[in-house]
């Protein structure tokens, strides 16, 4: 990784993970450990796109998915007692929304190219849900 690319990964942990963070953090309504593999979400040549990129594809289906599992108490309490952590990583180079999540001995993993298929918001949110949903 260059540096421009560590220099717009630095900006984006500094300026803008704090708040989509919070986001997590107010969808859950409990602390939980989160561990972003930043050196796998950086590519070369694509640090431009970090900001636009990085919200859609992990924070955003993230924080959706987390605040329609605990929409209600029987959810919140289903993953408050399972839940121990979440990774956010690009190791497997997935790009399909319907693949890129798993949920194992407590710990959410996603794993997803961090610039493809960008918009497909929903599909990603849909697929976390439900993963969770007959998880718990």
């Amino acid at each position: 990784m260059g540096l421009k690319e560590r220099r717009a990964q630095k900006d984006f942990e500094e300026n803008k993970y704090p708040g989509l963070l919070d986001n997590v953090k107010t969808a859950l309504g409990f602390e939980v450990p989160i561990e972003v593999k930043w050196e796998t979400l950086a590519i070369d040549g694509s640090s431009h796109l970090y900001d636009e990129c990085w919200p859609k594809v992990y924070f955003e289906p993230l924080s959706a998915a987390l605040k329609s599992i605990c929409a209600d108490d029987m959810g919140k309490e289903a993953l408050q007692g399972t839940l121990k952590n979440i990774v956010i990583q690009n190791t497997a180079d997935c790009s399909n929304g319907s693949r890129w999540a798993a949920f194992a001995d407590g710990v959410i993993t996603l794993d997803h190219k961090p610039t493809t298929n960008v918009d497909n918001i929903k599909e990603r949110t849909d697929s976390l849900t439900t993963l969770l949903e007959n998880s718990l």
